[in-house]
């Protein structure tokens, strides 16, 4: 006797939905703990709704530059900007431009308004320095005392009168001090080996030092030109592995004079290096773009032109770096008091055009490109306005909006009941799920990602509701039409499934091209509101195909919804199904009784 052939299992078909309700039941658990862990329960909203703070900037002209204040240059002011302020561009923090020169800044609460404030309203400084000695970002021992070089058994006498240890540290001792005290003797806007300017900057950094030891509060003051052993001391010291000791750095080397030598870290913290006077100033730089090198195969690459006056000094400090050994022939290209890059070069570099290569991504290219046109942008800002936003008009907002949406959800709750009845605690259910996800998906975003939920944000949330319920009906209107054509709910179930499939995800993803579509080419409130729609209708899939599918599969085992219950939403009767014809036998023909 031939086997049975088994059945092939119809598309769609789960044979084990308990493991797929049970693996997002755990995604569910992890992401209310991770929320909880976090330390913070609720979304962070936006300026509309929490308040913050508003910023007005004026756009000045630099010297020599009448005629900067245009169109273009505000655009390029406006970007860099937001880009400072909002990261990914999810926090909801606002940079547009308001009339010829002035730009509007709305940072919501819950950000450092300080902070923000001195990045939208510092200008960036850019400069080419030459790179005198280079280390690892992390924190140096310290070093071992040693005597300096025609000093031995003498004394020092600082200025308080006291006397100094012979063995102080001595930078022209080693040879790394050796290579700094050479490379700052090969530029003449510093002299170490003491002249009155540099003694006078000395004396000043002395008696700064002086007064910092009667207020520990002030800042640590910028080592005097030409002072190689405090330069080195100050890169011993330097730690460049965490964001906040960056940033101190930054402030530092942004504060110091063009013409002084500074200790800054690299962007990515791997470095930091000790730095010489700037010998390209940033206004030097005409045009910088990023293009992909095709022709011998060099990737992506940063292509560089500049002014009459650059060209001549980038030419002039090229030659003596391409004389040097590394790390000494590198430049630096230093942007607020951080390292973006710092290219080696090989040879003199005339004619005012120059490329940047080795390793570059078309993002990194691209940013590197943004940061040398912006230090050539010839203008500055100041803040002529600061004013607090009141969350009163918003908070109004957002509470008739929310009583709006519950009285939709209301009535949509009460036509599922009455419509579907057992099946619109499937709907529901499904529903609660969701806004599980999305709430705490809002909340760990809002913490990691800077994402700040606003009023049309909260009008997207709203809105997904209905592309939610949508899904649900269109599952429960197949498997009904498959219960009309006279099947049992359990292959009811399973042959709905793949043609409700095929319905959900095409309509999903119209949704989600709509908002992906409209998150890029808007700005401000209404990305917000095409974010949530986005994030909502990808969770709207996730939940259909992992929680909705196979919580249906197991219910179909229910004898409950299984046998057509009256209050199941599947009751055949009220479906409109005939019963099936039964063959019936003819009634015999009578027989004759003369035949008989």
């Amino acid at each position: 006797m031939a086997a049975p052939k088994k059945g092939r299992r119809s598309p769609g078909g789960q044979g084990r939905p308990g493991r797929v309700l049970a693996l997002i039941l755990i995604a569910m658990v992890a992401l209310i703990g991770g929320m909880f862990a976090s330390g913070d329960t609720t979304p962070r909203l936006g300026i509309d709704l929490a308040g913050g703070t508003s910023f007005t900037l004026e756009a000045k002209n630099e010297p020599g530059k009448p005629n900067a204040i245009n169109k273009t240059n505000m655009d390029t002011a406006v970007g860099i900007m937001d880009r400072r302020v909002n990261g990914l561009g999810v926090s909801e923090s606002e940079v547009q431009t308001q009339g010829a020169k002035h730009i509007i800044v709305n940072i919501p609460k819950g950000t450092n308004a300080k902070q923000a404030r001195q990045q939208v309203g510092t200008t960036a400084k850019l400069g080419f320095r030459p790179v005198l000695t280079s280390a690892p970002g992390v924190k140096s021992p310290e070093p071992k005392p040693s005597a300096s070089v025609g000093d031995k058994g003498k004394d020092d006498k600082s200025k308080d009168g006291k006397t100094k240890p012979s063995g102080s540290p001595s930078a022209t001792a080693s040879p790394q001090g050796r290579a700094v005290t050479d490379a700052l003797k090969a530029n003449p806007a510093v002299d170490p080996s003491g002249s009155a300017s540099a003694k006078d900057d000395k004396s000043k950094g002395d008696k700064a030092g002086s007064d910092q030891k009667k207020d520990p509060k002030a800042p640590t003051p910028t080592p005097a030109p030409g002072d190689v052993a405090a330069l080195q001391k100050q890169l011993a010291a330097l730690d460049c592995s965490t964001p906040a000791s960056r940033a101190e750095a930054s402030k530092a080397a942004s504060a110091a004079k063009s013409s002084d030598p500074i200790v800054a870290c690299k962007t990515d913290g791997s470095a930091k290096e000790i730095l010489g006077p700037v010998a390209v100033e940033g206004t030097g730089v005409d045009k910088a773009s990023a293009v992909i090198d095709t022709q011998q195969g060099k990737g992506w690459i940063v292509q560089l032109k500049f002014t009459k006056d650059g060209a001549k000094k980038f030419a002039d400090v090229t030659g003596k770096l391409a004389t040097q050994q590394p790390p000494q022939n590198q430049f630096a290209i230093v942007l607020d008091g951080e390292v973006v890059s710092d290219p080696s070069v090989t040879s003199s570099i005339a004619g005012g055009q120059a490329e940047i290569s080795g390793g570059f991504t078309q993002e990194s290219s691209r940013d590197l490109a943004n940061v040398l046109s912006y230090g050539a942008l010839p203008l500055s800002f100041d803040v002529v306005t600061e004013t607090t936003v009141s969350p009163a008009l918003g908070g109004e907002q957002l509470r008739a909006g929310l009583i709006a949406g519950a009285i939709g959800l209301i009535l949509v709750i009460i036509y599922l009941v009455a419509y579907y009845r057992g099946l619109a605690l499937v709907a529901l259910a499904s529903l609660l799920v969701s806004a599980i996800l999305t709430y705490t998906i809002m909340v760990l975003l809002g913490i990691a990602l800077g994402f700040a939920l606003n009023l049309p944000a909260v009008c997207g949330a709203i809105v997904a509701i209905g592309i939610t319920a949508d899904s649900f009906i269109v599952y429960f209107e197949r498997i009904r039409d498959e219960i009309r054509e006279g099947r049992s709910l359990r292959p009811a179930v399973e042959r709905g499934w793949p043609r409700a499939r095929r319905t959900i995800l095409v309509s999903d993803f119209v949704s989600f091209l709509a908002a992906a579509v409209l998150f890029i080419v808007t700005v401000g409130k209404v990305q917000g509101f095409a974010f949530t729609l986005g994030l909502t209708t990808l969770l709207d899939v996730v939940v259909v195909f992992f929680f909705t599918k196979p919580l249906m599969t197991l219910l179909a085992r229910r004898k409950f919804f299984a046998s057509g219950h009256p209050w199941s939403g599947l009751d055949p009767k009220r479906l409109g199904v005939k019963p099936p014809l039964r063959a019936s036998r003819r009634p015999a023909a009578p027989v004759d009784p003369k035949e008989a």
